[in-house]
């Protein structure tokens, strides 16, 4: 007989005791944060139709390459969400009689096919919150608010970095890049803090953009000046339409940031792309102060009026703003900040019967009801270790459960961290 080999596929991971305590705790204090800015629980398919996931309004080409394609029993084209932006979009674009200003949250599993990195696997759960109904930069500015509380629950210190597609495609446009090639252009440009300016240099080359339209690129890259908003303000930069758009919108946006008091976490960064095609205003990602993890950001989003038109073929404009939060990589910075020591404890009552389990679960039952989280040892274990769990996993409260306790209808409710008892009438 053929052994089985137990191993996950590659790009998934099991998630138990500490880390799994982690992401149960995170995606808690996301949808309690969500729910406290009035955003309604929502839900979307992991399986979809190839069509909807590879619609133009989607990721764009390179996502495209990473998503996961089978076909059913009917031959129909499917594929697994590899976000959860689409899908939503899918159902404000069914459901035209959802009141409108709308706001949801979702947490769900998504799937790429693509390069395993910290916090990244193949596998991941995504936390998205997304408003739509809504023009002005206030949905903008409550979504950066909505994510400093988050961040700020989970003890991480964060700086949120902004941008503005129009402002970016309307320099782009003035450097004389071609309409079709601003795509491409932006997707190079995503790739600076990554790979460098010299190679977003190179690939810019590579890909066929004008030596003198590269040079300008450069140029702006290189300049300290531009990564104020007020050089992009002065006399210096050629405006457009294009610009003045985003220049207005990011001055909107500011005055919402300073009013709101997290302007010392948000700071402006004209070379931010988010290289998704879906974006058409305001961008946003969101990285750890402390630099912990570098491969990647903890969150980020962005307007994208054009999606949920686009899936109806109407062509309407549905004002829509979007944040992502990427659980497995705000999991994986909270892991290296908490020691299992430092994790709070599970359990706030742990019963050690003597040959009186029925009487213990019966206990229990009472102290659940009373809001206790409790667990009864069925293990048999001697006093002594059970004792020495309670220390090691952090549990304060242990009854220890005798007959004597039970024929005298009362026991005693040890404290752990001060090593004293409170005695309790309680009838059996």
């Amino acid at each position: 007989m053929k052994k089985i080999k137990y191993q996950n596929v590659k790009g998934t991971q099991d998630n138990i005791g500490k880390s799994a305590v982690i992401r149960r705790n995170v995606k808690r204090t996301i949808e309690e944060t969500c729910e406290d800015y009035g955003c309604q629980p929502f839900e979307t398919p992991i399986l979809n139709y190839t069509e909807l996931m590879a619609s133009k309004y989607a990721g764009g080409a390179e996502i495209l390459e990473e998503m996961y394609t089978l076909t059913d029993r009917g031959e129909r084209d499917l594929a697994l969400r590899y976000d959860l932006t689409i899908p939503f979009s899918k159902v404000i674009a069914m459901n035209p009689t959802i009141r409108m200003p709308f706001k949801r949250y979702e947490i769900g599993k998504v799937f790429r096919d693509g390069p395993i990195k910290t916090g990244r696997n193949r596998e991941f759960i995504q936390a998205d919150v997304d408003i739509t109904g809504i023009k002005t930069q206030a949905a903008e500015a409550e979504l950066m608010m909505l994510a400093a509380d988050v961040f700020e629950k989970l003890k991480l210190d964060i700086m949120i970095q902004y941008n503005n597609r129009k402002l970016l495609g309307g320099v782009l446009e003035g450097f004389g890049v071609p309409e079709d090639m601003v795509a491409t252009v932006v997707l190079s440009l995503d790739k600076v803090k990554k790979i460098g300016i010299v190679n977003v240099v190179k690939e810019l080359m590579e890909k066929g953009v004008s030596t003198e339209t590269v040079s300008l690129i450069e140029k702006l890259l290189i300049n300290p000046d531009a990564m104020s908003l007020a050089y992009f303000q002065s006399e210096k930069v050629l405006k457009n339409e294009q610009t003045n758009e985003g220049i207005a919108e990011l001055e909107e946006l500011q005055e919402y940031l300073a009013t709101l008091g997290i302007n010392d976490q948000c700071e402006f960064n004209p070379f931010l792309a988010r290289g998704l095609e879906i974006y058409t205003g305001t961008i946003y990602e969101v990285f750890l102060k402390d630099s912990s993890i570098l491969s990647s950001s903890i969150g980020s989003g962005g307007r994208y009026d054009n999606a949920i038109g686009g899936l109806i073929g109407s062509g309407q404009r549905f004002p829509t703003v979007g944040i992502s939060f990427g659980v497995d990589v705000v999991c994986t910075a909270l892991d290296k900040m908490i020691s299992s020591e430092d994790m709070k404890a599970l359990v706030d009552v742990y019963i050690i019967p003597l040959g009186t389990e029925k009487e213990a679960m019966k206990l229990a039952q009472k102290l659940r009801k009373d809001d206790l989280k409790v667990e009864v040892e069925f293990g048999r274990k001697k006093v002594g270790k059970a004792m020495d769990r309670a220390n090691k996993e952090g549990i304060r409260y242990v009854v220890v459960l005798g007959e004597d306790e039970v024929k005298m209808n009362k026991y005693i409710m040890k404290d752990m961290h001060t090593g004293n008892g409170v005695e309790v009438q309680y009838s059996f």
